[in-house]
């Protein structure tokens, strides 16, 4: 079984990540507390952190303009 860690890559980009999750949870509509959010069901959960990615790959895309050296 693979090991899972929630360690934010990069420290200084908590504050953003947590302003994106509060941004993506109000367009789709689900209200998070500050701090713990357990009475979430795995739907809501789920539905935040799939429209996170699916929000960062296409800002990825959009800023990759043709350089591929990225990913070598």
């Amino acid at each position: 079984m693979a090991s899972r860690n929630n360690r934010t890559l990069i420290p200084e980009a908590r504050q953003a990540l947590n302003s994106f999750k509060t941004e993506v949870a109000s367009s789709l509509n689900i209200n998070l507390k500050q701090g713990y959010n357990g009475d979430l069901t795995s739907r809501q959960a789920g539905s935040i952190g799939g429209e996170m990615v699916k929000r960062m790959i296409a800002y990825a895309e959009q800023n990759m303009n043709g350089s591929s050296n990225m990913m070598k």
